[in-house]
């Protein structure tokens, strides 16, 4: 069911109310909230709501909880400026009301256990992709998160600091995978706020890590080179070292070995990657740390990636095949992959196999491929080279909305 973006959330919630059958002390009964709550919400008294709240609901009228929010489940690019979703971010990561000194909501916020709950319900929508999804439903969870930190004191506001850390994190990676490089910066400085207030000593490096990230898709090479060693000789890990810690330092070795290839410097891509090799062989298999992963997997697809990089195609596509357990990695992971393939392939000229490469990303990851760059790019070239109207890749641009 698609989302009606012409009424407010409570008329939403009044209609699929109905269309179920349901009484409001029903549906709260159902959903485990007040009637108070249903009412408050249905007539207007509240034009928003706790994640937690709204995630209650989704379950008890069986609906995605951005159908009750009603926004578009896609970043559909305006031309008057951002699209709502991208706004929604920007202002729940940017809120004027700290400039005015405004009160936090009144309402009281959820607990650490109802946030933690709301940040795990956004997982599998980020590891599949779903842009539209993500925009929708985590400016409530980073509000949620601020008020709960702004009401709680001790370990309870630390631990509220955590799911703020990571939810300004997700925003960061959002708005950078949308070409919103200076949002994701402001995010980010948030996220390591948070992150030095938490009870989560790690996630302080996962913000550092993805810092590297944006600061290499500004264009800043030499800066994220430089963040990323920093923090990984303050964490290097020992001969005791856990799987987690030996995963952080992998992750940002390889962010770091990111801005080195960028930049041309091979002896120093190699060293890193001796480095994180070293890390993942210890680990014997990937993990998932805060929704990246590292291990061989990962290990061997930034290897490609990098020879793809320095446009070395044909030793690219041969590691390819020496890579395991491909599809044990989160879909948009698996995506990345495939365009690097894609890349490869067009460049040695062998465009049908460049297009399978592609048709199994967007397979992977449909949402996600609509607004990778590299994607679109790879995409328009063979398109452009492809004399054939009824050619697979004729349809694949049309899906990717790529302009004639």
């Amino acid at each position: 069911m698609q989302p009606d973006v012409n009424s407010g959330i409570g008329d939403r919630i009044a209609r699929l109310r109905r269309r179920r059958d349901l009484t409001q002390e029903r549906l709260a009964e159902q959903s485990g909230l007040s009637v108070d709550t249903v009412r408050k919400l249905e007539q207007g008294q509240r034009q928003t709501a706790r994640l937690a709240t709204l995630n209650a609901l989704a379950r008890a009228l069986d609906v995605a909880p951005s159908v009750l929010v009603g926004q578009p489940t896609t970043f559909e690019a305006r031309q008057d400026g951002d699209s709502p979703s991208v706004l929604a971010l920007r202002q729940a990561v940017s809120p004027v009301s700290d400039l005015l000194g405004e009160e936090p909501d009144p309402e009281m916020p959820p607990d650490v256990g109802a946030l933690r709950a709301s940040l795990r319900s956004t997982e599998q929508i980020r590891r599949a992709g779903r842009m539209g999804e993500i925009g929708v439903l985590l400016p409530h969870l980073i509000r949620d998160a601020r008020d709960a930190v702004h009401a709680s004191q001790g370990a309870e506001r630390a631990a509220a600091c955590s799911v703020l850390a990571e939810a300004y994190q997700v925003a960061a990676t959002t708005l950078a995978a949308l070409g919103k490089e200076d949002a994701a910066f402001t995010a980010l400085e948030r996220a390591l706020h948070a992150a030095r207030q938490s009870d989560d000593p790690h996630l302080e490096t996962m913000g550092i890590s993805t810092l590297s990230w944006v600061l290499t898709k500004q264009g800043r090479l030499a800066d994220a080179e430089r963040v990323a060693l920093t923090r990984a000789e303050r964490i290097e890990p020992s001969s005791r070292s856990r799987p987690t810690d030996l995963a952080l330092w992998g992750i940002l070795l390889l962010r770091a070995a990111t801005a080195a290839v960028r930049q041309g410097k091979k002896a120093a891509v190699e060293d890193l990657l001796s480095l994180a090799g070293a890390a993942a062989t210890r680990m014997g298999r990937d993990r998932l740390v805060y929704a990246t992963p590292f291990g061989p997997t990962n290990l061997g697809v930034a290897q490609v990636n990098f020879l793809v990089e320095m446009e070395k195609s044909n030793e690219a596509l041969r590691t390819a095949r020496s890579v395991p357990d491909v599809d044990s990695l989160p879909a948009t992971w698996n995506a990345r992959y495939q365009v690097d393939l894609a890349l490869a392939h067009a460049d040695l000229k062998d465009d049908r196999a460049a297009v399978r490469a592609l048709l199994r990303a967007e397979k992977a990851s449909p949402e996600w491929m609509r607004y990778h760059a590299t994607a679109r790019r790879v995409a328009t070239e063979l398109r452009d080279r492809e004399r054939r109207r009824s050619s697979p890749i004729n349809a694949l641009a049309d899906r990717l909305r790529i302009d004639s």
